[in-house]
């Protein structure tokens, strides 16, 4: 017994061949776990590639297109973000801001001064978002279900306000589209402020943690005194004003509404945005930093893709994978989580 015990406490004192292997284990489980350090890498990894590719990429006017493209996602992003955090949903974004931007279209082409027009297409925004949130609340569709249907729905009206017809505005609108300050685009400088305002929301409001607590678990939610359905309205008219902006944001930036803007697509890149930037589908943890990089990443492959002269039917093939990817690993973190 006593020639044993020599034998054992060097192993634990001096550290053992498993103790050695230890700080290598979680090492590597740190960086795992570094917040978004999978979206930066790849995002480092895409321009490097890209810079080495095509020399344009670097150039001051690219990247103050790929800002004012990313910014529009970005707006119909935060509001996506809010909604799934509080295990939401809205696919009918992308379609609502192509209706904002058609009857924004036809009404300053018929003559409406712009402020009449900003206000009147918000509000029809606005009404388009909380007329999904009655249908979310009050029955028992699915909210997947619920507003994909509405995308599609909104989509047919967006054509039949144009008629098969592109209008143009002029250089109504245009300074917000396409002018700058201190070098940073309009566009991007409204961007900042709805993720900045969203993330504030999130992070330090009533409203915010009431929408952490809903998409945890709804019954809870409910029974801790949160009036669920009024939350759920505010929620879904929220984003539907987010979506008017977004496409009175791509009016100022185009000039034009023209067929197929916007639409199903549009919303399809935010949702992968907000998805692989950490927001789980199922709700309860939402990350506004975590948005931000999703939507610059596709922002920035969509550019690439368009400067190496890839085939643009590629880049529905991208979002789609890339959608498909991070909710796999959204679930596989999720079941891997403690607790779970």
């Amino acid at each position: 017994m006593s020639l044993k015990t020599p034998s054992a406490a060097p192993d634990v004192a001096s550290g053992g061949p498993s103790e050695r292997r230890a700080p290598s284990r979680s090492t590597a489980r740190g960086l795992l776990h570094v917040p978004h350090g999978g979206l930066v890498v790849v995002l480092i990894l895409v321009c490097v590639f890209t810079a080495l590719q095509a020399d344009a990429f670097t150039s001051s006017q690219n990247l103050l297109n790929v800002l004012r493209q990313v910014s529009v996602n970005a707006v119909i992003a935060a509001g996506l973000t809010l909604l799934m955090t509080a295990g939401g949903m809205d696919f009918s974004m992308g379609s609502n801001a192509a209706v904002t931007l058609c009857v924004g279209a036809q009404l300053i082409d018929g003559g409406w001064s712009t402020p009449a027009v900003v206000v009147l297409c918000l509000a029809l925004a606005t009404l388009i978002g909380l007329v999904n949130g009655l249908v979310v609340t009050y029955t028992r569709v699915a909210p997947f279900v619920a507003t994909l249907a509405s995308a599609m729905l909104l989509d047919g009206v967006a054509l039949l306000v144009l008629d098969g017809m592109s209008v143009t505005i002029g250089d109504k609108m245009s300074s917000l589209g396409n002018d700058e300050v201190v070098g940073v685009p309009y566009l991007t400088v409204v961007a900042v402020l709805v993720l900045a305002l969203t993330g504030v929301t999130m992070r330090f409001t009533t409203f915010g943690r009431d929408a952490f607590a809903m998409g945890g678990n709804e019954h809870v939610a409910r029974l801790s005194g949160i009036n669920v359905n009024a939350r759920k309205l505010a929620l879904y008219a929220l984003a539907g004003v987010l979506a008017g902006l977004a496409g009175l944001m791509l009016l100022s930036r185009l000039g034009a509404a023209a067929p197929n803007t916007a639409g199903l697509q549009t919303q399809l890149t935010a949702v992968a945005a907000v998805v692989i930037g950490g927001t789980s589908l199922a709700g309860g943890h939402g990350t506004v930093v975590g948005t931000v990089f999703g939507v610059v990443l596709l922002g920035v492959v969509a550019n690439a893709l368009n400067l190496l002269q890839v085939n643009s039917n590629y880049q529905l093939v991208v979002t789609g994978g890339v959608l498909l990817v991070a909710a796999i690993i959204n679930e596989v973190q999720r079941k891997s989580s403690p607790g779970h």
